[in-house]
């Protein structure tokens, strides 16, 4: 058959999801079999979810990998659990030591290298909550890395522009190790061609067999010392060794009757929680769609301004998070929001390249999970014999001296992904997510609002068009936007740049919890997104 993977001429429409035994919505459909399929052996949520994650390092390692981190909101026995899996800096990294190497934090290389928490949070959710032991729930993920999986349409697309940029920007060295593993035949993987990766599925099966060990204080965790050293890099096995999964009380705001939740910092869920306190001080004329999208673009600038300031490691905020989000304050902020678009600046608070996945099973339990290497591939840097990808989390920490976020060694950077969880009156809804670096708390935002004002089911909730805030006066809107909303955004002193087919408006799943006690889910059509359900 000859036809483009990749041309849809004609638009489409996914309907909703229903399931009650269980029910895995991720961005790549062989991930959320293989966490359904974990269900259907017994396991709960909580394995699917693993099981998921594990498995999207192989068939989406455009977006993700074992060397990564990761944050999951678990719902479990009537209570919402908050598990931080980032990395710290490594202990011989300083301000001074990167500036000797250039002016700036690099994107690429070993420099900003953090410690990968993603295979910690997979092993202490399996401990805490999980039903069945982790070799089981691994075993998809390491069969798909051993005996290959037939490569999805927009994963190619960002596969080989990775390889574009890597052949451009990284040393000729860490370049072939990243494409020995990703591109072993001189280029990426083509949509449905095979791909295997047998040092991947060897990583994942030590991961399994130790409960995590072997990657902090065993056999991995020597080759990614040895190589760091060898290259320059400052992470050290002994960064590895001292790391740990930390369990977080996670935060929230009432909005309309809901409960919407998030991870509190490192994290920049804080972010879409100020817009919505700022959202409720405004009165908005829902049947005016320009002014809705106006008031929104314009409280999360405000709270974007506010989330540079003050998010750091949770350990060293120096603004308590009760007065970050007080009604108080978002009424406070909302009175900055008038008719035209403004730059924003931050206030003063009373003193007081990712996945996303989110399951849920018969017995009540629901997860919200989100892991990435950032930047796509993250950082280039492919530990030899290993399959490990590494993320470049520490770009986002600043070398300002005096500001809140500043490199220091054993330190949580600001981090990019969240996942969310909605609930009312304490009971849960249900987990979502949208993914895609700084566009996170925007989505949001934006698929909250959708189902709260506007009574969008998942899938419509995911589908309508989104704007994306990027510096000043400027936001970027998809090309599906209505004309006039565009128009009048315009006049209101937006300046608008529309695009088509892009990857930067994010990429989100949705499960809720329907009152007649079935489940219901959603997912993105911006990426090979699945719902997988029984």
């Amino acid at each position: 058959m000859n036809f483009d993977p990749q041309r849809y001429s004609y638009p489409s429409r996914r309907n909703v999801v229903y399931g009650h035994k269980g029910m895995v919505a991720t961005s790549q459909p062989l991930a959320a079999q293989a966490g359904l399929d974990i269900i259907k052996k017994g396991g709960n949520a909580i394995d699917a979810a693993i099981a998921t994650a594990a498995c999207l390092t192989v068939v989406e390692p455009t977006s993700n990998g074992i060397g990564g981190d990761a944050f999951a909101l678990v719902w479990t026995k009537g209570k919402l659990h908050g598990l931080n899996g980032s990395g710290r800096a490594p202990k011989q990294i300083s301000v001074e030591a990167v500036k000797k190497l250039g002016d700036e934090i690099p994107k690429f290389g070993w420099t900003p290298v953090t410690v990968p928490g993603a295979p910690a949070a997979w092993a202490e959710l399996s401990e805490k909550f999980g039903k069945l032991p982790l070799t089981e729930v691994l075993a998809p993920a390491i069969e798909y890395a051993e005996k290959g999986h037939a490569v999805a349409p927009i994963v190619a697309k960002y596969w080989e522009r990775a390889h574009v940029v890597y052949q451009k920007l990284l040393p000729e060295e860490l370049f072939n190790n990243w494409a020995k593993v990703f591109a072993p035949e001189g280029k990426t993987p083509s949509v449905g061609e095979i791909w295997r990766s047998p040092d991947h599925a060897n990583t994942l099966r030590l991961i399994a067999e130790t409960k995590g060990e072997a990657f902090y204080k065993g056999e991995l965790a020597e080759k990614i010392d040895y190589h760091s050293k060898k290259n320059g890099g400052f992470l050290r096995k002994e960064d590895l060794a001292e790391h740990q999964s930390e369990w977080v009380d996670p935060i929230h705001v009432e909005y309309k009757g809901y409960e919407v939740w998030e991870i509190p910092p490192n994290g920049q869920g804080i972010i879409a929680l100020m817009a919505l306190n700022i959202i409720k001080g405004l009165e908005i004329d829902f049947s005016k769609s320009h002014e809705v999208y106006h008031k929104q673009i314009e409280a999360m600038k405000l709270a974007f301004a506010d989330g540079h300031k003050y998010i750091t490691d949770g350990s060293r905020l120096k603004v308590p998070l009760g007065d970050l989000l007080s009604e108080a304050y978002g009424k406070e902020r909302s009175k900055l929001i008038g008719e035209k678009a403004i730059k924003p600046t931050a206030g003063e608070p009373p003193k007081g390249g990712t996945v996303y996945l989110a399951t849920a099973d018969g017995e009540g339990n629901m997860v919200s999970f989100i892991q990435s290497n950032y930047m796509g591939f993250g950082s280039g840097v492919v530990v030899p014999d290993t399959g490990i990808s590494l993320q470049n989390r520490g770009h986002n920490f600043t070398l300002e001296e005096d500001h809140v976020n500043v490199l220091m060694p054993g330190k949580r950077p600001y981090h990019t992904i969240i996942p969310g969880f909605l609930t009312k009156g304490g009971e849960a809804i249900g987990p979502f997510g949208v993914m895609g670096g700084f566009m996170q708390p925007q989505g949001h935002l934006q698929v909250i609002m959708n189902t709260i004002d506007y009574h969008m089911n998942p899938q419509e909730a995911l589908d309508a068009p989104r704007w994306q805030w990027m510096a000043d006066k400027t936001v970027e809107v998809e090309g599906h936007m209505a004309t006039v909303d565009v128009e009048n955004l315009h006049r209101m002193g937006h300046d608008v740049k529309m695009q088509w087919n892009s990857g930067g408006f994010g990429r989100g799943q949705i499960i809720w919890k329907t009152k007649e006690g079935s489940l219901v889910g959603g997912t993105e059509a911006r990426a090979d997104g699945a719902i997988a359900a029984w």
